[in-house]
C-alpha cells in the first residue's frame, strides 16, 4: 500500500494525502473513496494485525491445551507479527500512538489475553480470584511497553522482543499461579 510505504520512508507526520494519492497513482478524491482521514489507514493496519493474531493463535489452538501455553503462544505470535516487518511496525506504531489509538481503540489484545486467562481460571490453572480483564489489561500494557522499547532500539536494550516478553510472562505467571513456569 502506497501510504504504508510513505509512512516507512518519511514518517506518518511528514506524509500528506496528496503524496499518498500520487504514489498510488490515483486522484486525491479516490483516496477518500477508501479512507475518510489519513488516520483510517492506521485502523486498517491494526485490523490486519488483529487478523494475523487470530490466525496465528488458531493455527495451534488444538495443540496448546493449557492456558499458560496459550499465553506463551500469544506472545510468540505477537513477536512474529512485529518482527516480520520491523521498519513498518516502528513507523506504524509511532503513527498509532500519535493518532491517540492506544486510548481511542478497543483494547483487542487485552481481550485476547483476558479470554485465555478466563479459560485458565476455569481449568484451575490460574488463581480464580483474579479479574480476567484486569489481567488482560496488564498483559497488554507490558506487551505495549516492551514493543515501544523494541521499536526504539536506540534505547540501548540488548534483550530481544521475544526474550523480554517471555521473561515478563514468566514473572507474571509465577505471581499468578504461585509456582514457577517454563
Amino acid at each position: 500500500m502506497a501510504a504504508i510505504e510513505l509512512f516507512v520512508e518519511k514518517g506518518y507526520d511528514h506524509t500528506s494525502i496528496d503524496e499518498i494519492a500520487e504514489r498510488a497513482d490515483v486522484a486525491r478524491g479516490t483516496f477518500f473513496n477508501y479512507f475518510q482521514r489519513k488516520e483510517d489507514i492506521i485502523t486498517t493496519w491494526g485490523e490486519r494485525r488483529r487478523a494475523a493474531l487470530v490466525t496465528g493463535l488458531d493455527e495451534d489452538s488444538v495443540f496448546t491445551p493449557s492456558s499458560i501455553a496459550r499465553l506463551h503462544r500469544c506472545m510468540a505470535v505477537l513477536v512474529r507479527i512485529n518482527q516480520e516487518e520491523p521498519q513498518l511496525t516502528t513507523a506504524m506504531l509511532t503513527a498509532w500512538v500519535k493518532a491517540g489509538r492506544p486510548i481511542l481503540e478497543e483494547p483487542y489484545v487485552a481481550e485476547v489475553f483476558a479470554r485465555i486467562v478466563d479459560s485458565g481460571m476455569r481449568q484451575g490453572e490460574l488463581d480464580p480470584g483474579m479479574s480476567p480483564i484486569i489481567v488482560g489489561n496488564v498483559l497488554r500494557d507490558v506487551y505495549l511497553g516492551a514493543l515501544y522499547r523494541w521499536a526504539n532500539r536506540s534505547s540501548g536494550t540488548t534483550t530481544s522482543l521475544a526474550e523480554e516478553l517471555q521473561q515478563i510472562l514468566r514473572l507474571l505467571l509465577g505471581g499468578m499461579t504461585g509456582t514457577k513456569t517454563a
